[in-house]
C-alpha cells in the first residue's frame, strides 16, 4: 500500500517533471517541492496560523490556568471556548508535522532507493514516458548523487536556524503566576531546538546524496517565505 500510493505517485511525477526540465534532476528536485508545498500550502498555514493565534490567547489563556488549577474539567471547557472564539486549532502544528514524515520517505524512496540515474521503468504508469537523458549535475557543479557537501550541509544549517528562529517567536511563553518554572522549562527546549535542530539537519544533509540537502533546503527556503506572507496578512488586517 505504502509503495501504491505513496512511492508510485511521487515517483511518477519526480519521473515526469525530469522530462519537462530535459533531465536536470535538480531542477526536477526544485519543482517537486514546490508542488507539494503548494498541495499542502493550507495545512502548513493552518498550523503557522494556530500559533500565532495561540500567542494571541496565551493571556487570556494564563487566566483560565489560574482560575480554575483545581477544576480540570471546567478548565478544558474554557479552554476550547477561548480557542473556537479565536478559531485557534490546537492540533493543526500537529498535523502539519505528520503530513511530512510519510511524504519525506516517500521522497527518500523515489529519489535514492531506485538508483538514479537509473530509471525504474516497472513504476511507471503507462502515461509516463522515461526521459531520455537524466542529469544529477545541478547547475554544472553540484553531484545530486554524492554525500559528504560540507557547504551544502552549511546552508541547510543556517536555513533550518532562521526557519527555527521564526518558529520560536510564535510559540506563545507562560505568563501567569506560578509558571515560571513552566516557561524556563520551555525556554530551555526552544533554545535546545535552535541549535540542535541545525546541527541535525546538517548531519543527515552531509550523510545522505546532495539531493536531499537540495530538497531540505529549497523547503526551508519556502517556509520563509511563507511565513513572510502569512505575517504580512495578518498585519494588514490588524
Amino acid at each position: 500500500m505504502f509503495t501504491t500510493f505513496l512511492i508510485q505517485p511521487l515517483y511518477n511525477a519526480f519521473i515526469y517533471l525530469i522530462g519537462v526540465v530535459h533531465g536536470d534532476v535538480g531542477f526536477a528536485i526544485i519543482a517537486m517541492t514546490l508542488v507539494i508545498r503548494a498541495v499542502f500550502y493550507p495545512i502548513f498555514t493552518a498550523s503557522i496560523r494556530t500559533q500565532m493565534g495561540m500567542q494571541r490567547v496565551q493571556g487570556e489563556l494564563d487566566e483560565i490556568n489560574k482560575k480554575y488549577k483545581d477544576d480540570a474539567d471546567e478548565r478544558a471547557r474554557r479552554t476550547m471556548e477561548l480557542f473556537k472564539q479565536h478559531k485557534v486549532r490546537p492540533f493543526a502544528g500537529l498535523l502539519g508535522i505528520l503530513v511530512q514524515i510519510p511524504i519525506f520517505i516517500a521522497l527518500y524512496y523515489a529519489f535514492f532507493r531506485e538508483g538514479l540515474p537509473h530509471i525504474a521503468t516497472n513504476l511507471l504508469y503507462t502515461f509516463v514516458a522515461a526521459p531520455a537523458a537524466v542529469n544529477t549535475q545541478f547547475l554544472g557543479f553540484l553531484d545530486l548523487l554524492a554525500a559528504h557537501n560540507i557547504p551544502l550541509a552549511a546552508i541547510v544549517a543556517v536555513l533550518q536556524w532562521a526557519v527555527v528562529k521564526l518558529s520560536i517567536g510564535r510559540t506563545p511563553v507562560p505568563k501567569a503566576a506560578g509558571s515560571s518554572d513552566k516557561a524556563q522549562a520551555q525556554a530551555m527546549q526552544q533554545n535546545m531546538m535552535l541549535y540542535a535542530m541545525p546541527v541535525l539537519y546538517a548531519v543527515i544533509v552531509y550523510t545522505l546524496p546532495s539531493a536531499a540537502g537540495l530538497y531540505f533546503g529549497v523547503t526551508n527556503v519556502i517556509s520563509l517565505g511563507q511565513e513572510w506572507l502569512i505575517r504580512r496578512e495578518l498585519k494588514s488586517k490588524n
